[in-house]
């Protein structure tokens, strides 16, 4: 009989700090390779790498040598063992292994290439993991990549892309049928992109996860390319208080969507999070008394309270036809997922001085651009004038993690780079990396923001066909802060990194300091 092989258990102390499971961003890439019996029977959870290498275990008593070394032994990996209050985990493993019954998953690393699940057939174990992951990866996006050595899968996390897995070329067909099936397409076609979406639902216990999920394929060189975007059926944490506007954004915001009628916009790139805050803004709202409509392409979050219409991806229903239909049923509030053309902005320019208040979003870069944008569109400048209440630009940067960011000083040339050149030495902070953000530093996103609240002056700009220029000194002048300001706000607050900043605002370049 061979000798046993000598543990490498790090037991800290029960009187050691407790660590808030709540509060832990989990790697899947050691949580599920424990089986969930495992787990379960020990209360024990693999949550990420720490900075010893080891993988730090949560788990209710750190001194069940048995039950660590069977950990250890699954995760091949040396464990570091941290005490949880046993019902707070308890609650955190049901939702992370909902299924008692499921099996551990052996992962390759990123950039090697697996079999996946042990069945090599099972498209449906392959896909059940991959959206596991993405779960509990909190991942926004699933890439699913055809390339010629093989099949790459990506997921979209906190706005950056990180590798989930390769696969070889003979599992690519079985993957994306079985998400073709799911999301409603038809399997046979290959030569036309395709739009669908599903709900999906994993274990079989009460505290399941349940997601909304978005498809699209596309042909490509080596096959079809597939996006999954999930999105989070959980509309009860989109408050305003919790977007990251400061005191006085967010009572600019409220002052305006209090409005009984006018526009409201907002303005960023694709994945900024304009619908995010205007579904915020509609919780803020009395959905019981008010007629709230909303018209979309796709509907990205439901809400039992209001009405909302789904824009034809066939054009059978436009953003504009529905928008007319929306006028006739007695609309209080409405929402427009995105104005593209004339025809929809000369609809909701015409629904706002008529009664309504109405909120939509632009694809531009700055507050003061949404207006010069309408009047490309062709919408009479006095008619902008007239209905806009207020334009608001939206980013998103990371959030760095409250328990290992690391402190330094700003230095003279980003405090001007920042336009906060008085704040030279102050302390700011870059990433660290520890189990509560799975050792990224980052932890969630934040949002930066600029507001045009348009007054008389502004109008009566707007109505001269002042240039854009003009109406933001003026905006600057009445005290608006600049996505630069605000951005600058939180790094000096601790709430970002000086990288992120440089990475999400304009006219600066991207500097890495500190992040090595």
């Amino acid at each position: 009989m061979s000798a046993p092989i000598p543990s490498a258990v790090t037991f800290r102390t029960a009187e050691a700090v407790l660590i808030d499971p709540e509060k832990l961003r989990i790697d899947p890439n050691w949580a599920l390779r424990l089986p969930a019996s495992l787990a379960l029977r020990r209360s024990m959870l693999p949550v990420a790498l720490d900075a010893s290498n080891k993988v730090l275990v949560v788990c209710a008593d750190p001194f069940d040598q048995a039950g660590l070394e069977a950990v250890e032994r699954y995760l091949g990996t040396p464990v570091n063992a941290r005490r949880a209050e046993p019902e707070a985990l308890r609650k955190v493993l049901q939702r992370v292994y909902p299924d008692p019954t499921a099996a551990a998953i052996r992962l390759s690393k990123p950039g090697e290439a697996t079999r996946g699940p042990e069945n090599d057939d099972d498209a449906i174990g392959l896909t059940d993991e991959i959206l596991r992951f993405a779960v509990l990866r909190q991942a926004s996006d699933i890439h699913i990549e055809p390339r010629k050595a093989g099949l790459r899968i990506r997921l979209r996390v906190d706005g950056q892309l990180e590798e989930l897995r390769r696969l070889p070329t003979s599992r690519q067909n079985g993957l994306i049928s079985r998400i073709k099936v799911l999301s409603g397409m038809d399997i046979a076609e290959k030569r036309e992109p395709q739009d669908g979406a599903f709900t999906w639902t994993w274990g079989t216990g009460p505290q399941r996860p349940a997601v909304d999920i978005r498809v699209a394929t596309v042909p490509v060189k080596y096959g079809e390319r597939m996006t999954l975007r999930l999105l989070n059926l959980n509309t009860g944490a989109l408050t305003l208080h919790k977007l990251g506007m400061s005191g006085r954004d967010l009572q600019t915001f409220n002052k305006a969507i209090l409005a009984p009628h006018g526009m409201i916009l907002m303005n960023g790139p694709t994945g900024s999070g304009k619908t995010t805050t205007l579904y915020a803004a509609i919780r803020e709202m009395d959905c019981e008394s008010l007629n709230i409509v909303t018209v979309e392409d796709p509907v990205e979050y439901e809400m039992d309270e209001i009405t909302q219409v789904a824009v034809d991806s066939a054009e059978k229903v436009t953003f504009a036809k529905a928008l007319r239909s929306v006028l006739r049923h007695d609309p209080d509030v409405v929402m427009v997922g995105e104005i593209r053309d004339l025809e929809t902005a000369d609809i909701a320019i015409k629904a706002s001085l008529t009664g309504h208040l109405v909120f939509s979003t632009l694809h531009t870069n700055s507050a003061t651009g949404a207006v010069t944008r309408l009047i490309d569109m062709g919408v009479p400048a006095y008619l902008v004038a007239a209905t806009l209440r207020l334009s608001a630009a939206q980013r998103l940067v990371r959030r760095l993690c409250g328990n290992c960011r690391k402190a330094l000083a700003l230095d003279v040339q980003d405090a001007i780079a920042l336009e906060r050149h008085d704040h030279a030495g102050a302390t700011i902070y870059t990433p660290g990396g520890c189990a509560y953000c799975s050792g990224r530093g980052y932890l969630g996103r934040t949002g930066i923001y600029e507001m045009l609240a348009v007054d008389d002056e502004l109008a009566d700009l707007i109505v001269a066909n002042a240039p854009e220029t003009r109406i933001r000194e003026a905006a600057l002048r009445k005290g608006m802060q600049t996505l630069r300001h605000d951005a600058a706000d939180k790094v000096l607050a601790g709430v970002t990194s000086l990288a992120e900043v440089m990475e999400n605002t304009d006219g600066i370049d991207i500097r890495k300091q500190g992040e090595k």
